[in-house]
C-alpha cells in the first residue's frame, strides 16, 4: 500500500533529484534512443528563469523533432514505479472471471478492464477496416483503465479488496502523483512556446486523464509475425501528453518522421518515456508532433527447435487530458501568414469519446 508519507515524499521530491545515478548512466551509456532526447528535468525546479526556460527549451525541441523525450530526474521515485508494477502484476494474475466482472463498457466512462483482442488501435477511423483488424491481427495485450474516483458521472471500477490488498490506495495516489507530473510537464510546454508558465492550468486542472495498466501475455512468436500483427498496433495517442512507465522487456518502436522508419525506444532506468498526443499536435497546430508508434514483440526465447515464446512485458500509460470540456483551439504563436490553422476548433470529450468508439468493439 501507498502510504500518505510516501506521497508526500514523492510529491516534495519533485523538487530534487531522485534518479540522478540512473540518470547519470543513461547519459553516459551507448544506448540507442533513435534520435529521442534524454532530458533531465531537475532544472525546471530551479529558481533561475534562465534554468527553467533552457529545460523547457530541450522539451518542446523533442516535442517539435520527435513527438517523445525520455524525462530523468521527474520526481517519481523509482520504488514507487515498481510498487505500480508490482500491484499491475497482481490484479492481471486474478482468475479471468474475475476481471471480466469489471469490463470496460462505455467510451464515455473509459474505465475498466478490457480483454485480450477488444480493442485494436489504429490510425484508420474506418470502422470497416478497424473490424477486418481486429479480427485478422487483434492487438496481444489486456488493460485495465481507471480514471478520477470523484467523477459525477462515471464510476471506477475496483477489484475486491481481498483480491488485489491496497490496490484502489495506491492507484489513486499513483493517479495524483502522475498528474502532478503532467502540470509540471505542461508548464514547461508552456514555456517553451513563449506563453506564460501557467497557460494551461485552467485547462488542465479537472484531472480527466486515463491511468492504463497493460499486460501483454506471453505469447508464441509465430502469432505476431502474421501480416500486420504487433502487440499494440502503430497509433498516436489520443490527449495531451502520454507518461510511459516501461518494464525491461522493451518492444516500444518509435516512427522516425522523416524516415518513416520504426526504431526501438528501450527503457532507460530513471526515465519515463514522454510523448506528445492529438490534441497537443492540434493545440500547437503540428508544432508538437503526435507521433506514431507501437509496440512489436522483443527477442524470443526458444522453447524447442520449432517454436520460441516472446516474453511478458508490463507498462503503464498515464494518458494525461485537457479538461474534457476544455475548447482546443489554435494555441498564439503556432499559426500566421503562410501558416493556417489545420484544425478546428474541438473540445477534449468530443474527441476522445469518437476515438474510443472507433477502437473498441
Amino acid at each position: 500500500m501507498l502510504s500518505r508519507a510516501r506521497v508526500v515524499a514523492s510529491r516534495a521530491s519533485f523538487r530534487t533529484s531522485v534518479a540522478s545515478r540512473s540518470l547519470a548512466t543513461a547519459f553516459n551509456s551507448n544506448v540507442d534512443t533513435s534520435g529521442i532526447p534524454i532530458v533531465d528535468f531537475a532544472n525546471f525546479g530551479s529558481l533561475s528563469f534562465d534554468q527553467r526556460r533552457e529545460t523547457a527549451r530541450q522539451v518542446v525541441d523533442g516535442f517539435k523533432n520527435v513527438g517523445f523525450v525520455y524525462l530523468g530526474n521527474h520526481g517519481i521515485s523509482d520504488r514507487i514505479v515498481q510498487e505500480a508494477f508490482k500491484k499491475s502484476d497482481e490484479f492481471f494474475r486474478l482468475p479471468l472471471e474475475k476481471k471480466q466482472a469489471l469490463a470496460w463498457e462505455d467510451p464515455r466512462s473509459n474505465r475498466g478492464y478490457v480483454q485480450q483482442g477488444r480493442e485494436r488501435v489504429t490510425t484508420s477511423q474506418d470502422e470497416a477496416e478497424i473490424a477486418r483488424l481486429r479480427a485478422s491481427a487483434p492487438d496481444y495485450k489486456e488493460t485495465m483503465e481507471i480514471g478520477r474516483d470523484w467523477d459525477s458521472r462515471w464510476k471506477n471500477m475496483w477489484p475486491q479488496e481481498s483480491d488485489v490488498p491496497g490496490f484502489k490506495t495506491f492507484m489513486l495516489d499513483f493517479f495524483q502523483i502522475c498528474h502532478e507530473l503532467h502540470v509540471r510537464v505542461m508548464r514547461a510546454i508552456a514555456l517553451g512556446l513563449d506563453l506564460q508558465e501557467n497557460f494551461f492550468q485552467e485547462k488542465i486542472n479537472g484531472q480527466d486523464h486515463n491511468l492504463r495498466l497493460l499486460n501483454y501475455p506471453a505469447v508464441k512468436t509465430d502469432l505476431l509475425r502474421k501480416d500486420g500483427q504487433a502487440r499494440a498496433g502503430a497509433h498516436t495517442d489520443y490527449g495531451s501528453l502520454t507518461l510511459l512507465f516501461q518494464d525491461s522487456v522493451g518492444g516500444l518502436q518509435v516512427q522516425n518522421p522523416t524516415t518513416k522508419q520504426f526504431a526501438p525506444a528501450p527503457p532507460i532506468p530513471g526515465t519515463i518515456v514522454i510523448n506528445a498526443a492529438d490534441l497537443l499536435a492540434c493545440w500547437s497546430n503540428d508544432v508538437l508532433r503526435s507521433t506514431l508508434h507501437r509496440v512489436v514483440a522483443p527477442p524470443s526465447q526458444p522453447v524447442n527447435e520449432f517454436e520460441a515464446v516472446t516474453p511478458k512485458r508490463q507498462s503503464i500509460a498515464f494518458f494525461c487530458n485537457p479538461n474534457f470540456d476544455a475548447e482546443i483551439s489554435c494555441l498564439p504563436h503556432c499559426f500566421g501568414p503562410g501558416n493556417p490553422k489545420k484544425y478546428d476548433p474541438v473540445t477534449t470529450e468530443e474527441y476522445i469519446v469518437r476515438r474510443l468508439r472507433e477502437t473498441y468493439m
